[in-house]
């Protein structure tokens, strides 16, 4: 039995486990060269990465908010990209959101100690789950790829749920789902407003993975600055 009061952890996956800013940045780079965007006048590939990552924050806040819809989320930041660097040209558009959405989840650095501490985790007899609001396909297969998905009993998305994080809905759905309740569920992730926030909306404790130590607005019930402090109280 785990040593803890939690019986059940629920992980993040997107800058949590799974390094996203190093496999989006290796995936885009490929497609810059595979795609031929020099010859398009975008020379510069990190100011084209700065240009999507700047689009893909702002374009993700609306589609949590229910602003915009999935196809337009991922359209419209790489033609929004795009048009950063004067290319408006709706088919290369979709044709580098379709690679994108192909090569990326097929990438598979982690986070420093992730498989070792999921297993420490596993081995200490805690139900470790899964709440991401990643799209359901993508998040699997991400997982698979990775060799994560066998640490997980349940993976709850966004898509799989009808809801998103930091909405109650998707916590209720993702306790209902492993059977169990908030006070013995702990959340972890790294995004305070997010994954933290969501979780103390409905009485769970809550871990912030705060690996480039960025201000807190609020205090989380834990703080780490690397996954393998998790095994210093779990």
């Amino acid at each position: 039995m785990p040593a803890s009061k939690y019986l059940h952890l629920f992980f993040d996956l997107d800058h949590t486990l799974w390094d996203f800013d190093a496999n989006a940045r290796a995936t885009l780079e490929q497609l810059h060269l595979d795609l031929k965007l020099p010859e398009r006048g975008i020379h510069d590939f990190d100011a084209f990465y700065q240009s999507y990552i700047g689009h893909n924050e702002k374009l993700w806040d609306r589609y949590r908010k229910g602003y915009i819809k999935q196809d337009e989320l991922r359209i419209k930041r790489m033609w929004l990209t795009l048009l950063d660097f004067k290319v408006a040209d709706e088919a290369l558009s979709r044709q580098l959101s379709e690679l994108f959405l192909q090569l990326m989840p097929t990438r598979t650095r982690v986070f420093p100690d992730t498989r070792e501490v999921l297993t420490y985790l596993q081995e200490r007899g805690y139900g470790l789950h899964m709440i991401t609001n990643g799209f359901e396909q993508i998040q699997h297969m991400k997982l698979r790829v990775s060799g994560l998905d066998t640490f997980f009993r349940h993976v709850i998305t966004s898509e799989g749920s009808n809801s998103l994080k930091p909405q109650p809905a998707i916590f209720h759905y993702a306790m209902e789902k492993a059977g169990t309740i908030a006070s013995k569920s702990l959340m972890i992730g790294d995004a305070l407003d997010i994954d933290v926030a969501g979780a103390r909306g409905v009485g769970m404790d809550a871990v912030h993975v705060n690996y480039n130590g960025v201000p807190q607005s609020f205090q989380p019930t834990y703080t780490i600055t690397a996954l393998k402090q998790l095994m210093d109280f779990l």
